[in-house]
């Protein structure tokens, strides 16, 4: 008695794509299943050894027009199974109708009801001007580098002559859906500390870690500061507010060595409001400020901030936006606060919106017990067979003539 659609979504859940190997394979010979049972033009590109970006294609019937993308990602991150009542690979559902898995909310549900949507407007004997590509990249968990870093510089993405892009969301606990115009720019910071060393039972001047306590002070002085700005202003959202974390210690070889050097890891995402420049700066004053011998480098460093047009007078927001009015679907925009695939696409200069349609759930993502329940994910389904022939109706623009 269970929808098909949900069943498929199970199926999609039980394919192990869990870091560090995932199983990229099966996923794509799943995908490549659907697509071709739904008469999608297939197409794999491999970006790097082992790492393929499957294209699914919808021939619009003027395919000059620019494309809509419906992008997802195939991999989700590792489990701890002892803190899961179900099994994370095995997809169980709940008398409430509940599906327990790895990927149930990031991102495997949107995969499946792209797929789906489209089934249901192809059965309803819809076309439209616009091509509707949907890719499938690996590698998004672990950065993207291996996968839509890459693809957006190969000539088969600039193939696809894309307008504009859907891709993951979040989900929300409220009645209102979140949508993200933006992103935030990760930097990965290593801060490298070198000092005088000696005898553990000595008072040593200019020690390393007397520089990286000074250094420490400063990143985490700054954290609690913004921290605090969001904590008092009830109209910011974490995306609003620049993050940031220590979350890597290294150093010392014996307790009773002083050591010479010792480093500290930061992950800081950074608003698109912020001065990068300005920013950096800030981060090399702290630095200085903690003495002779210390230097930073990036381990990653975004600097592109573009976002994505939420006016009315855009022409794709209008017809995303429109179809929500006509649901009367509550959105929340926002900037995202971690970092997704979409900032690849928003870096070569496509609008892009990142629109999980999950409401009144708990954000799970990268949590135990991620689950999404199946009324959610189906009306997801009833939300982009709105929302599909709407963007891919998007009028001519002034550049497509």
């Amino acid at each position: 008695s269970e929808n098909p659609s949900v069943t498929l979504f199970r199926e999609y859940l039980r394919i192990d794509t869990v870091h560090p190997k995932p199983d990229y394979d099966a996923a794509v010979r799943f995908l490549e299943r659907i697509g071709t049972d739904l008469g999608l033009a297939c197409q794999k590109v491999e970006v790097c050894q082992g790492r393929v970006v499957l294209i699914l294609s919808w021939q619009g019937t003027n395919p000059r027009l620019r494309s809509v993308l419906l992008n997802s990602h195939t991999d989700v991150v590792p489990v701890f199974e002892e803190h899961w009542t179900y099994p994370p690979f095995e997809a169980v559902k709940d008398s409430q109708g509940n599906i327990y898995a790895r990927g149930a909310q990031d991102m495997k549900c949107v995969s499946i009801q792209y797929l789906e949507a489209i089934r249901r407007l192809k059965a309803e004997g819809k076309c439209f001007a616009r091509t509707i590509h949907l890719t499938f990249v690996p590698d998004e968990e672990v950065g993207g580098h291996k996968g839509m870093e890459m693809f957006v510089q190969r000539p088969e993405f600039r193939a696809l002559n894309v307008g504009f892009a859907l891709d993951e969301g979040l989900a929300s606990p409220s009645d209102t859906f979140s949508v993200f115009y933006g992103e935030k720019s990760p930097w990965w910071i290593k801060v490298k500390c070198v000092g005088s060393p000696g005898h553990g039972s000595r008072f040593i001047s200019n020690t390393a870690a007397e520089k990286m306590h000074k250094v420490i002070t400063s990143f985490l002085a700054f954290r609690e500061s913004e921290k605090q700005r969001l904590k008092s202003d009830s109209s910011l959202t974490l995306g609003d507010v620049t993050s940031l974390n220590l979350t890597m210690l290294e150093g010392g070889v014996s307790f009773n060595v002083v050591p010479s050097e010792m480093a500290a890891g930061f992950d800081v995402r950074i608003p698109p409001t912020v001065d990068l420049k300005a920013f950096e700066e800030q981060v090399a004053a702290w630095c200085q400020g903690a003495g002779d011998g210390v230097t930073y480098e990036f381990q990653q460093k975004c600097m592109d901030q573009h976002v994505t047009s939420t006016e009315e007078s855009d022409p794709w927001w209008k017809a995303f936006s429109g179809v929500c009015r006509d649901m009367k679907l509550q959105l929340k925009l926002e900037i995202f606060p971690a970092a997704t695939d979409s900032r690849y696409i928003r870096a070569v200069r496509h609008p892009a919106i990142g629109f999980s349609p999950m409401n009144r759930t708990p954000v799970l993502l990268h949590d135990h017990n991620e689950f999404l329940n199946e009324q959610v994910f189906l009306r997801g389904i009833d939300i982009y067979a709105r929302l599909l022939p709407a963007l891919a109706s998007v009028p001519p623009l002034p550049a497509e003539g």
